[in-house]
């Protein structure tokens, strides 16, 4: 049974159990072309059972240390895997930011699934994690995920060439942060 660390009205957030990898093996089989744009160049093996079992582990893992959430968005009977959300390369002491990424299936863009899971996400790393900031970059042809991040607050801090390789060439990306609103005294 998967482990829900956030609810909201349509989804629940949390962390798939070895088990359960066909929900998240189907999941990224279904939107392979679809999010092959977006993302690093992806082996056959990428698609197995054994690696997909071998992610969830290594979540699982990393939410019990706190080193990084590696969440998928489920619907509300917990029998599909909607989209995924990342908050990695944790940085406490002085900075307490982090990075987001996130994906959202085909069949579910344009319907603000992702916009009310990182909407509950964000304030679970602000408020009970205490981070301060959380940065998300995207590609500058990416109008969706731009639109996203500036409706969640997000603002655009700059620009960096050659960032990360995506789709098997190296890309640019806008780089943009989102200040918890809650943090501002620094303590």
């Amino acid at each position: 049974m998967s482990i829900t660390i956030i609810e909201t009205p349509r989804l629940n957030l949390g962390l798939l159990i070895p088990e359960e990898f066909p929900l998240l093996q189907q999941y990224l089989l279904i939107n392979k072309e679809h999010l092959a744009r977006w993302e690093p160049s992806r082996e056959p093996v990428y698609f197995t059972e054994y690696e997909v079992t071998l992610r969830i582990k290594s979540a699982l893992l990393a939410f019990k240390q706190q080193s990084a959430f590696h969440w998928v968005i489920l619907n509300k009977s917990d029998d599909q895997v909607l989209g995924v959300c990342n908050f990695s390369n944790l940085v406490r002491g002085p900075m307490q930011a982090c990075h987001l990424g996130y994906a959202v299936s085909a069949a579910h863009q344009g319907t603000g699934i992702m916009h009310e899971a990182l909407t509950a996400a964000i304030l679970y790393i602000f408020e009970k994690l205490q981070f301060h900031r959380i940065m998300a970059n995207y590609m500058p042809d990416n109008q969706r995920s731009a639109k996203l991040l500036e409706s969640l607050g997000f603002e655009r801090e700059g620009y960096a060439k050659a960032y990360l390789k995506i789709a098997g060439q190296w890309q640019d990306h806008v780089l943009t942060a989102l200040v918890n609103p809650n943090d501002s005294t620094g303590d």
